[in-house]
């Protein structure tokens, strides 16, 4: 093959390969997007894969994901299990040892991909809240919800019960086209 040749089907074979990333790609609005071709594929956040966490934490509350909230936040909640927002979770030193590592080292800021940095990107230099509920990009994508449709729902109760409306919440997935409203069905904003 000749010079010529092989530069006009390199470039042939960059412009086939950019244009695949664009089609298999997408934003969270769906528009196709070069550069999340790029980027780790998995959608969404890391899901819970410690059975130890999700055996002491989720026996509560849902098991959030250490991607939702920053290393800062994670390292005051696990110093404080004594006052775990009024209750005690402390925990044995090994199990509070263990679970601590897993949340600091897969906490926002830290896991570097999605919705973790999106989480961080959005909070920006204000004060990390020790609530998923209080953080700013939490807030902005849930501001369009109605009280009734959460907090007065006896199906929902409270916008920290993920998984009663994000359906894949348990496997990481916080896709707002995959919502379902317990009450009041298929939400799209």
């Amino acid at each position: 093959m000749n010079r010529m040749n092989f530069i006009v089907a390199s470039a042939i074979a960059a412009s086939l390969l950019a244009t695949t990333g664009v089609a298999l790609s997408s934003d969270d609005d769906g528009k196709k997007s070069l550069l999340s071709w790029f980027e780790r594929s998995t959608p969404g956040i890391d899901p819970v894969e410690t059975r130890l966490y999700s055996k002491e934490c989720g026996s509560c509350h849902f098991p959030y994901q250490p991607g939702l909230l920053p290393a800062a936040t994670w390292e005051t909640l696990m110093n404080n299990l004594d006052d775990h927002f009024g209750e005690n979770a402390e925990l044995a030193e090994g199990d509070l040892n263990s679970i601590r590592n897993f949340l600091l080292n897969n906490a926002a800021g830290r896991a570097n991909y999605g919705l973790p940095n999106k989480i961080m990107a959005a909070q920006g230099d204000r004060p990390l809240p020790l609530r998923i509920t209080e953080m700013r990009y939490f807030v902005y994508e849930h501001s369009d919800l109605k009280r009734n449709m959460v907090e007065d729902n006896p199906q929902v109760k409270s916008f920290s019960n993920c998984d009663n409306c994000h359906q894949g919440a348990k496997q990481g997935l916080y896709d707002e086209h995959d919502v379902n409203i317990p009450g009041f069905g298929r939400w799209d904003d």
